[in-house]
């Protein structure tokens, strides 16, 4: 628990709003620099036995995530209509809310991106009707952080299994989690098609490391937090960390709603709401947003004034804008023999051979193709493809399959249009009277044709393995996602993006953004280890910046 508390009034270095992934990441960080951080969560903070094997609460009841019945979110795919009110039920941006973010929840799904990744628009050309662009960061740039993530944060895999992996410096810390059924045949099936499958890396500790346990094989990964600690979130890694040097306070509980700014247009702190909705103001020399692709763009938004009337640090029109979820796809394969898939964690092995975009599939786009058990008893029951068996005895029947069952998701490429955004509902109001996110998303066309490319080539795999039957899911438009993306890019023109290089942004030189909105492209549908790798960087340029009085 913290070990640092400061008083509203104190004159705090850094508040960080955010504690998942990157906010995390960065207050450690500064607080290892030196610096006085307090690190704002808006929802509680766990430790390990509060977390529950409660398939219900976690899936059905926002356990660890935001609530359509607090604050809820509207949704629209065509930004000329009005947008329909979610109160209930699956929200369009979801997210956990709980200190460690959604690195407690996560799969744990932990890839690189590739050298391409940061400059197709230079390699592929322009897309017309999107903002394609490259990143004014490379792949060599981020590759030290990286490293960093693997050996700091703690990632399981094999450096060099796969033939295409990018360059690194060092290999991973820890060996590839034991393969499972879903693995094997994955692996089976690929090989048999001239393919090249390898260990998934995972965020989670395949043996005991930097005093955290190794995996216990629970089988209760994604959607749930890790009683065992094996899973690599910031819940029990940097945040400790940054709590250790007495110079972090974390403050679970805090709803930040608004970043005011002095006349000189720098900011001076957080607005937020305590525990008990009371508002109050913490006093900062910097601000550090890292609250997700939708948060942090609905708090700039919300965060409007006569010198920022379209939202702060909104010169651009940027914010908000060129939201992008990752394509998307399924494929399920019942097998002769028991699998028993619902042990241990998620994925063990993966294809990227389709990774690339190539102009011959005729649609931008490529991605990646693992094996998991895919969803947990409950969801798999109630969520059955078209034309299955939904009552009677041949549901009963397909009920009886789950154990010879697997899945295989196909993740993939989003373009960057100016259309898909988040912005503020203009009537929806939360339970603490504040603008609800309105969220607009149509995917394009390449994305969906590329989600159908990647499903039939996971399809093919499961064939060859020996699958008695597969079963596509639809490719359909998406409605909601967790990953959310783009929404405050980086780039080094003031005119097209939000952040520069280093995560300043380009209104105001004491505020930073640094999560999953500083993204240009999407990479190829695992965008975590990219946010704590720039997370990582962030800090170093952010503590550099204040060590030189330039903040």
């Amino acid at each position: 628990m913290s070990t640092r508390t400061y008083r509203d009034s104190d004159l705090v270095d850094f508040a960080i709003v955010g504690s998942g992934a990157a906010g995390g990441v960065i207050a450690r960080e500064l607080a290892q620099a030196g610096h006085s951080v307090v690190l704002f969560e808006r929802g509680p903070r766990h430790t390990p036995g509060s977390f529950e094997h409660d398939e219900l609460k976690y899936y059905f009841l926002d356990g660890l995530t935001n609530s359509a019945r607090t604050t809820p979110q509207s949704f629209r795919a065509d930004p000329a209509v009005d947008a329909q009110p979610i109160t209930s039920g699956l929200l369009p941006a979801w997210y956990a809310q709980t200190v460690g973010g959604s690195t407690t929840h996560f799969t744990a799904n932990f890839w690189r991106f590739r050298e391409i990744d940061f400059r197709e628009r230079s390699v592929l050309g322009p897309i017309a009707g999107t903002a394609f662009a490259d990143w004014p960061i490379s792949y060599a740039e981020l590759e030290p952080y990286y490293t960093k993530v693997d050996w700091e944060i703690g990632v399981s895999g094999l450096a060099g299994a796969c033939p295409d992996d990018p360059p690194r410096s060092k290999p991973y810390p820890m060996p590839p989690l034991p393969v499972k059924s879903s693995g094997v045949l994955l692996e089976r099936g690929a090989r048999k098609l001239g393919l090249h499958p390898f260990p998934a890396p995972m965020a989670i500790a395949s043996v005991p490391y930097r005093n955290r346990g190794g995996c216990i094989h629970c089988g209760f990964c994604i959607g749930f937090g890790c009683e065992a600690t094996a899973k690599s979130s910031t819940l029990y890694t940097v945040i400790p960390e940054a709590e250790a040097t007495g110079r972090c306070e974390v403050r679970a509980h805090s709803y930040v709603f608004r970043v005011p700014t002095n006349d000189a247009g720098r900011v001076t702190g957080v607005h937020y709401f305590d525990a008990e909705r009371r508002e109050r103001f913490q006093k900062a020399r910097a601000v550090v947003l890292s609250a997700n692709g939708a948060e942090t763009a609905r708090l700039l938004l919300a965060s409007e004034s006569a010198r920022f009337p379209n939202g702060l640090a909104n010169s651009s029109g940027c914010v908000g804008k060129h939201l992008m979820f990752n394509s998307y796809s399924q494929v399920e394969a019942e097998f002769e023999h028991e699998l028993n898939e619902y042990k241990s964690v998620q994925v063990t092995r993966i294809v990227h051979d389709f990774y690339d975009s190539d102009p011959k599939r005729g649609h931008y786009g490529g991605g990646g193709i693992d094996g998991r058990i895919g969803p947990i008893p409950i969801v798999w029951a109630l969520e059955r493809p078209p034309g299955e068996p939904r009552w009677g005895q041949a549901y009963k029947d397909r009920l009886k399959a789950f154990r010879r069952t697997m899945m295989s998701t196909q993740h993939g490429t989003s373009l960057p249009l100016e259309t898909n955004s988040v912005s503020l509902d203009p009537h929806l109001k939360d339970a603490w009277g504040q603008p609800c996110i309105r969220v607009t998303y149509r995917d394009h066309p390449d994305d969906l044709a590329n989600a159908r490319f990647l499903q039939a080539r996971a399809d093919e795999i499961l064939q060859a393995a020996g699958a008695r039957r597969t079963l596509r899911f639809p490719v359909i438009p998406a409605t909601n996602a967790p990953h959310l993306l783009g929404t405050c890019r980086m780039g080094n023109d003031p005119a097209t993006s939000v952040v520069d290089r280093h995560h300043r942004s380009h209104d105001v030189r004491n505020l930073f953004i640094c999560d999953g909105s500083s993204f240009v492209t999407s990479g190829r549908g695992q965008p975590t280890m990219t946010i704590q790798a720039l997370a990582f960087r962030a800090g170093e340029h952010i503590a550099r910046f204040a060590r030189a009085n330039d903040i």
